[in-house]
């Protein structure tokens, strides 16, 4: 509740895509036929790694009025969901440098944070190692200086990036198909909500045909970047999506 309140504070671009991924599904089903253990999802962060590190202020984060740090490393926040006393609930889990990892590496790596032991409720980040004193001590807070304290936190680069990443993704879309966008509120400067892939229509070389098309909605803070810079960088991620990078 208080991330969600926060998020409705930061001035987001938000950016509708629809993206050809027929290539990229037939290399992954190829790649996993010959004993390859990546998933969809991993390579879609590798893909989104790649155009960060080629438009890096696409993920900064402002540090007062007239600064934005840009970071070399890219950290992005993995939604998964996991079974808490009988309930489904979404956690994250940060995997850091993405940009440096494998399709494989970032595969496995969410892959063990699918099977992390749940003790309680109250683990609400995977592989965070978050103090449970520190973290009841919070819940116990009033709201106002819960919300306080999220504004200072977004206020210092560092340690929102330690704590956070600088990249959220969610997959709601993988959970059934849905022909429809899903737009998510973040504090991150940039995050990705990954829709449902369908077959459509779809012009190739001016033929239509039948092709697997992924519902990809994207929130870039403006705060950052500019339009014209933010537009070239997803487009630069359609390139890499749609010729299958690293596959």
């Amino acid at each position: 509740m208080d991330i969600g309140a926060a998020a409705f504070a930061k001035h987001h671009i938000r950016v509708i895509l629809e993206l050809d991924v027929t290539e990229a599904r037939n290399r992954i089903a190829c790649l996993k036929e010959q004993g390859e253990s990546i998933s969809f999802n991993a390579w879609l962060i590798k893909c989104i790694s790649q155009a960060i590190s080629e438009y890096k202020p696409i993920h900064g984060l402002r540090k007062g009025k007239r600064k934005v740090i840009l970071f070399e490393d890219i950290d992005i926040s993995v939604m998964i969901e996991r079974e808490i006393n009988g309930v489904k609930v979404p956690l994250p889990y940060l995997v850091r440098g993405t940009n440096k990892k494998s399709i494989a590496e970032i595969s496995a790596e969410i892959g063990s944070g699918r099977k992390q032991d749940i003790e309680n409720e109250k683990d609400f980040v995977l592989g965070g190692g978050k103090s449970r004193v520190l973290m009841k001590t919070y819940y116990a807070l009033p709201g106002f200086i819960r919300s306080f304290a999220w504004k200072q936190m977004i206020k210092r680069p560092f340690f929102f990036k330690k704590n956070m990443g600088t990249v959220m993704v969610t997959s709601l879309g993988m959970i059934g198909e849905m022909h429809g966008w899903i737009i998510p509120v973040s504090v991150h400067p940039l995050c990705f909500a990954v829709g449902s892939v369908v077959k459509k229509p779809w012009v190739v070389v001016d033929e239509i045909k039948i092709r697997e098309i992924l519902y990809l909605t994207a929130l870039v803070d403006h705060d950052v970047i500019d339009g014209a810079p933010a537009v070239r960088a997803f487009a630069h991620l359609k390139k890499l999506i749609e010729t299958g990078f690293e596959l």
